[in-house]
């Protein structure tokens, strides 16, 4: 494993983080594809064996059921000052003024609520999942600031947006003297690159790290294109996300891992890990296999000729999943 700074923060977290998404109750929430409990223990066992240290995960991943099972997890495979632990607010956890969004209120209501369901103290990193355009950004800026001066959160980061909604929320951080974002976790793929057109760009000049979601395209660069499985047919979302004019960059991804005998996989994540924006793409397992993937993919060195031939098959696109 190999280990770097979020961003010019001094966090320390590992290249590869652990995307819990894929860990949760089946029946709460929409996941139908997440692993419960006893599936998922042997991949928190590999991931601390791998020195996967930076776990990730969100209040929303199937109603809370996720962050129930890291919690429990950390205390079982781990030990909590080991790991750099992260969630995030913003979804629908329930009706009511303070279930969902970036108000004060929803802020303040939605980090004691995950904290009790992790059964930690604090978060190392706390997100916001989206932009919410129905609260003031001093709001929710000063909001998460208390948060940190309370010690409820180590660091804050952001998910997600446009870059003018990003560079606003940051300055209205400088103005009011509050605490500034140090990661930015947002889509970035083979098959989606526009963050390279504003964000990453700012982000370099900020010093915020970028953490990938979805660097494999929801496993379509894992594998040749076409091929189906249990979370290609039921994830509603991630169905949203890419189409077929997505296949000649998966083909061209099939054909680099093939001439160099290792897994697309790795291809895949070893282009994402190139960007000197990225801290740590995020990778949601299910198998055991997608982890120690993730991890040789840091060996993975990409030829000048590779890179064209993996980033030729690229069209502009609107940016999704905001």
């Amino acid at each position: 494993m190999e280990y770097t700074r979020l961003g010019q923060s001094g966090l320390q977290v590992s290249r590869i983080a652990l995307g819990c998404m894929s860990f949760g109750d089946s029946d709460r929430g929409n996941h139908a594809w997440s692993l419960g409990e006893t599936e998922s223990e042997p991949l928190f066992r590999q991931a601390v064996e791998l020195g996967i240290t930076f776990w990730d995960t969100a209040n929303v991943y199937s109603a809370g059921s996720s962050e129930e099972i890291v919690g429990r997890a950390i205390k079982t495979y781990t030990r909590r000052e080991d790991v750099v632990l992260a969630t995030k607010v913003h979804g629908r956890m329930h009706d009511g003024p303070g279930g969902a969004g970036l108000s004060r209120k929803a802020i303040l209501e939605q980090i004691d609520a995950s904290l009790s369901r992790l059964g930690t103290d604090y978060v190392d990193l706390y997100q916001i999942h989206r932009f919410d355009p129905d609260v003031p950004v001093e709001e929710t800026m000063e909001a998460l600031h208390d948060v940190v001066k309370a010690g409820k959160a180590r660091y804050i980061g952001a998910s997600s947006m446009w870059a003018w909604q990003f560079a606003t929320m940051q300055h209205a951080a400088d103005l009011g003297g509050w605490t500034r974002f140090v990661s930015m976790q947002d889509q970035y793929s083979l098959m989606q690159r526009e963050e390279e057109r504003e964000m990453f760009g700012l982000l370099a000049a900020q010093g915020v790290g970028a953490i990938p979601w979805s660097p494999l395209a929801r496993g379509r660069l894992a594998r040749p294109w076409g091929t189906e499985t249990k979370r290609t047919g039921s994830d509603a979302f991630g169905q949203t996300l890419f189409s077929d004019r997505d296949k000649p960059i998966a083909d061209a991804v099939e054909q680099v891992a093939g001439a160099r005998g290792v897994p697309m996989a790795q291809v895949a994540l070893a282009w994402v890990l190139r960007h000197p924006v990225v801290s740590a793409p995020i990778v949601g397992p299910t198998k055991e296999h997608h982890l120690a993937d993730a991890v040789a993919a840091l060996d993975v060195h990409l030829t000048d000729d590779e890179v064209a031939t993996l980033e030729g098959a690229y069209t502009p696109r609107e940016p999704t999943g905001f």
